[in-house]
């Protein structure tokens, strides 16, 4: 008998240490993927901190009213179409007096972003009065600049290897002792659109193409994915054709996002002749690469409301609709948001299919409305990734920094939606 206790003793610990062990084991794994994870955003906010500051340099302008407005008429079509080159390279050689020769002197205007020339005529465009006076403006300075005075270009290796000479660094040692040149917030990042030069590209026309892609996938596919599950769960009879739509809806929502694409480019594009690289087509797109989960969660949150509710406005003289539209749908409305929320969480971050209905063209402007050509975030960090320029390794790991602060936020959103409102039973 005391054996036997003994057995049993030893059988009862050798359990417990291993489901210790087990313990131990989930919480390495949690804590190994955790430790990739916060690895993953602390790289990527290191690389991409130094986009949201911008090198700029203090000029003293003189906005010469022969040059912009020479008819002296205030014309705003004279003045957007005037040449503002020159005040850039006149104040250049005012700073610079002993820079003289044409090779130099097109060096040292290459210090200057050539975006600098649109943003004076912005300015005066916005504020005609600074015409005829003198002002200190704080140009944007070349990509490469940009980067020495972030201590990304090393001056220690040949001239031959870098963009920026041995030149132009004295050029912007000289700035610096004379301070007129300091690094600000780089408000360009959020206000301009894509591009060719890195410090001139900013993230607002793909913000809002993304924007409007998911306001037209949300109109579609929030009411299409709630009057589906509702009629589904609630109308539908139990037979072969509601079987065969159940497996259907289950294997849509597994279907590789590419194949949506492919949809949208055989039958938007080239059947319905819709116009190509809009937030129209592609959040109809999205809109349908959403739809089955969307459906699944409704029907799972319907499922959740108690019969009893039902069983209660039957019984007190309601119909079938006003069962469903009045007690059982408001009461499963909350779920069904934070699965709509999910879904659109998932959108944003698609690039495939996206890619396939030709929204990855090079876009300056910046969109105004769902027919208006456009690319969205995760396609405009693609397109930066890919990128030779070595001043848009920052901008790509910035946007991605954005566009994880757009998910995180949604995903919260869901959860407080979920913990607000729904109902426990």
């Amino acid at each position: 008998m005391r054996d036997l206790t003994l057995t049993t003793s030893d059988q009862l610990k050798k359990r417990h240490a291993k489901e210790t062990r087990f313990q131990w084991y989930g919480r390495i794994a949690i804590l190994i993927s955790l430790s990739f994870l916060v690895f993953m955003f602390v790289a990527i906010f290191f690389r991409g901190a130094g986009a949201f500051q911008q090198t700029k340099i203090g000029l003293d302008i003189n906005f010469d009213q022969t040059l912009i407005d020479p008819t002296g008429t205030g014309d705003p079509e004279i003045i957007a179409n005037a040449n503002f080159k020159p005040l850039i390279t006149k104040s250049l050689a005012q700073a610079f007096p002993e820079v003289t020769g044409r090779s130099e002197t097109r060096a040292l205007y290459k210090l200057i972003s050539s975006g600098s020339v649109f943003e004076l005529g912005n300015m005066v465009k916005e504020n005609p009065e600074l015409i005829g006076t003198s002002q200190k403006i704080w140009v944007t300075a070349t990509s490469e600049v940009d980067l020495y005075m972030k201590g990304k270009i090393d001056e220690t290796i040949s001239q031959d290897l870098r963009r920026l000479k041995d030149r132009d660094i004295a050029w912007v040692k000289q700035l610096q002792e004379s301070g007129v040149i300091k690094r600000k917030f780089n408000t360009a990042l959020f206000n301009n659109g894509d591009s060719r030069e890195p410090e001139m590209a900013g993230i607002l026309g793909a913000a809002l193409g993304s924007f409007f892609s998911l306001l037209v996938c949300f109109l579609i596919s929030f009411p299409l994915g709630i009057l589906t599950a509702v009629y589904l769960e609630e109308y539908a009879k139990k037979n072969r054709i509601t079987d065969l739509i159940e497996v259907n809806i289950n294997n849509l929502a597994a279907v590789p996002s590419i194949v949506f694409g492919l949809l949208g480019l055989s039958i938007f594009l080239n059947f319905f002749n819709l116009p190509r690289s809009t937030p129209l087509v592609g959040g109809i797109v999205l809109a349908l690469m959403t739809l089955p989960t969307i459906i699944i969660a409704s029907r799972s949150i319907l499922r959740s409301v108690p019969n009893s509710i039902r069983d209660a406005a039957l019984g007190l003289g309601a119909s079938k609709t006003q069962t469903t539209f009045h007690h059982v749908v408001p009461l499963a409305l909350p779920g069904m948001l934070t699965g709509t929320i999910l879904g659109m969480a998932r959108a944003l971050g698609e690039t495939a299919p996206l890619l396939m209905i030709g929204m990855v063209a090079f876009i300056v402007d910046i969109p105004k409305g769902v027919t208006d050509v456009a690319t969205s975030l995760p396609v405009q960090i693609f397109l930066w990734a890919d990128s030779p320029e070595k001043g848009f390794v920052e901008r790509t790991s910035a946007a991605i920094i954005v566009l994880l602060i757009f998910l995180v936020l949604m995903n919260l959103l869901a959860v407080y939606l979920r913990r607000k409102l729904e109902r426990r039973w």
